[in-house]
Parts: C-alpha cells; sequence; structure tokens
C-alpha cells in the first residue's frame, strides 16, 4: 500500500499548547530515516502553538465545568467557549505548520485531531475530547480524523491510552528487541511494555506531570518545574509518599485509564515549595516503577517522551528504581515532544483504512477495534 501524509495534533492535559508533527505511513509501516548515531526516527518537520495565559485558564475552567457532565454532547458552562477555540486554535496551527513548511492543503491526507479532554470517566462509558472535527476539515480543506477514544470507550474499553500500536511500529521500524518499556510522561504518564515475544500490554501508570506544574503554579506562578530543579533542591516526604502511593487507582491491576483532576497537587500543601516537587516527583517515578508488577517481563531498556523527559530529577529517579537503561526519547533521535502528534497522524491513517487502534492489552476492550468520526472538507 502506498505511503500518504498525515498530520497528528496533540493538546495535552499539561495544557501547555498545540503540538502538530507530519508523517509519511501506509497505516503500518512507517517511513524513516537513520540518524547520525545510528537510530531510526520517524521522518517529518513538527511544529507547535503554544496556548496564552488567557488560553490556558479558559481550558481550566472548562475542565472544571466539565465534571459535571453525564453526556458526552452536553456543553456546560464554558465548555462551548473552550470547544470553539480548541478546534480554531488547532486551524491557526495547521496553517501556521503548512506555510512554515511549504507545503499545500492538497498535499496532505488527513489529519489526526486529538482535541483536547476534558472529561475522561470510561467506567461510566464516559469521555469527552473537545473539538469540532467537522468545522476543521472544512476550514483546512482536508479530512480530519477526530474523537478516537469513543468507540473503544463504548465497546468495554478504558479509551485510552492509543498510542501503543504506533509505539510497537515505531518500536519494530528501529528494530528494538524486548523486553522495552517506552514510557510517556505528560499531564499523566501512560507505559507500553513490550516483551521478547512482541507481545503489548499498555496503561496509565498514575500522575505524570500534573501534580508537579500544578503545585508550581500555586506556589511560584510558573508552569512547571524546569528540569527538576526545584525537586532537586527538595527532600521527598516519605510518609506522605506512601499515602500517595496507596491511591487505589496506583493499585488497580490493568487495563486503566486516568483521569488528571484525579490526583491533586493539595495532598502535599503543608510542605515546602522544595520538598513538595521533590515529594510529588517522586510520587510519579514511584506509580511508574510499581507498574512493572503488571510486567510480563521486566523491561532492559525504556524511552521516555512527553513533557517529563526533561526533568532530570525525575528521570533519575526512574533510573535508579527501574534498574534499567532510562533514555530520553531525543537522544535515539525519537522526538520526547512530539511523539504522540505523530501517534495521532498514525492512528488517523489507520482509522481510514479501518484498522484496529485499540486491543484487549492496550484498553481492554473485548477485542480490536478501529474507531475515529471521519470528516470531509
Amino acid at each position: 500500500m502506498a505511503m500518504k501524509r498525515a498530520i497528528g495534533l496533540m493538546s495535552g492535559t499539561s495544557l501547555d499548547g498545540i503540538d502538530v508533527a507530519l508523517i509519511e505511513s501506509d497505516g503500518e509501516r512507517i517511513r524513516v530515516v537513520t540518524s547520525a548515531n545510528g537510530f531510526i526516527a520517524p521522518l517529518g518537520p513538527t511544529g507547535y502553538r503554544g496556548y496564552g495565559e488567557d488560553e490556558k485558564a479558559l481550558l481550566r475552567e472548562a475542565t472544571r465545568d466539565a465534571e459535571g457532565i453525564r453526556n458526552r454532547d452536553e456543553r456546560p458552562g464554558r465548555l462551548r467557549q473552550a470547544e470553539d477555540f480548541v478546534t480554531n486554535a488547532h486551524a491557526e496551527a495547521i496553517e501556521a505548520f503548512l506555510a512554515q513548511n511549504d507545503l499545500r492543503p492538497e498535499e496532505i491526507d488527513v489529519v489526526g485531531f486529538h482535541g483536547q479532554t476534558v472529561i475522561h470517566r470510561p467506567r461510566l462509558g464516559l469521555t469527552v475530547q473537545i473539538g469540532d472535527g467537522a468545522a476543521l476539515a472544512k476550514r483546512l480543506g482536508v479530512r480530519v480524523v477526530s474523537d478516537m477514544r469513543a468507540n473503544d470507550v463504548a465497546q468495554g474499553g478504558q479509551g485510552a491510552p492509543l498510542v501503543p500500536v504506533f509505539h510497537k511500529a515505531l518500536a519494530e521500524a528501529a528494530g528494538f528487541s524486548g523486553p522495552l518499556g517506552i514510557l510517556n510522561i505528560g499531564g499523566l504518564a501512560n507505559v507500553t511494555l513490550i516483551d521478547s515475544a512482541g507481545g503489548v500490554l499498555a496503561f496509565d501508570t498514575g500522575p505524570g506531570n500534573g501534580p508537579i506544574n500544578d503545585w508550581m503554579k500555586e506556589r511560584e506562578g510558573r508552569d512547571f518545574d524546569e528540569g527538576g530543579a526545584t525537586a532537586a533542591r527538595g527532600r521527598v516526604d516519605e510518609d506522605l509518599l506512601e499515602n500517595l502511593l496507596g491511591h487505589p487507582l496506583i493499585l488497580r491491576a490493568p487495563p486503566k485509564s486516568l483521569d488528571r483532576n484525579w490526583f491533586s497537587h493539595r495532598l502535599a500543601g503543608y510542605l515546602t515549595i522544595e520538598d513538595g516537587a521533590a515529594t510529588l516527583t517522586a510520587f510519579t517515578a514511584h506509580a511508574v516503577a510499581r507498574s512493572l508488577a503488571f510486567a510480563r517481563e521486566r523491561p532492559t531498556r525504556w524511552i521516555v517522551g512527553g513533557g517529563g523527559a526533561k526533568n532530570r530529577t525525575l528521570m533519575a529517579m526512574l533510573e535508579r528504581l527501574l534498574e534499567a537503561e532510562v533514555m530520553n526519547a531525543d537522544a535515539i533521535g525519537w522526538s520526547s515532544d512530539f511523539l504522540e502528534a505523530q501517534a495521532f497522524a498514525y492512528l488517523a491513517l489507520r482509522a481510514l483504512e479501518g484498522r484496529a487502534l485499540t486491543y484487549p492489552t492496550t484498553t481492554g476492550v473485548r477485542a480490536p477495534v478501529t474507531g475515529g468520526i471521519v470528516s470531509e472538507p
């Protein structure tokens, strides 16, 4: 099957902005390039559209307003305004990306549009990612695949994580043999565990950057702990850490996908800024380590993407706890910043062909299922 060009979009629960990435794939194989250090990486440009403070505030308010949703079509409070903003901001991100890379809309086969998650309650059969795929397709003049979680949830799955099928394709293209762990640390953290036989197990491990970011925002007015510098100056409150790790969602066996708001930074409210950052960083790292209780094989190599890969304190904690080689995805020619956007481009191509996006071992769905709503321009 011929290779097609797809653009993927990702706006995660950290609420930083919109990642844009182009890949070429047939929905199975990925066009890759051998980098200077001999590793294999997806070939394609990337882009970014950051959110302003007022835009982040709107999305935070919309997420709070979503707490009362019982039907995925409801848009109480500022959700309707936020949905219009998300759609327009993603359109702006793609238009800028096309201009910067001298591309025309007709050269793009499909756009994978994740939207913005405002509530995720799979056990209630509810997941909502705001953003109007049909409006985006009309404005761009490009076919759009959106709402990729809903069918999995409707079929009894957790609706997340969605990226493991891309992780496996990327690992195969790179020639990696298991056991391998691929860890994404955004607002939440999720893992793809690939065993020596090529079997895949994937699930959310628990908190990622979300509680740390919230703590830094509340205490210092900063969006995140740059490089983990604040945490590096603090001491972990071991008693509080054990209390945090007793969270039932950390202990629950997969399949499991979690909601960012289930892990609150306010649990560490009596600590200094440094000790709070250290304790919340340790919470993320230990939750990842405890996920190994569910692994068929203990990975000997870990590849870490997402914003958490830039947190040196967190990465050092992970290397100590996982007792394995832990690498930033950038170090092997992959992209720690754009891996999820690349994944949604790949998922969109699979959706067009009716290929499975999720599996019993990734979301707990009863049988492999496709997903997504296709909107024509």
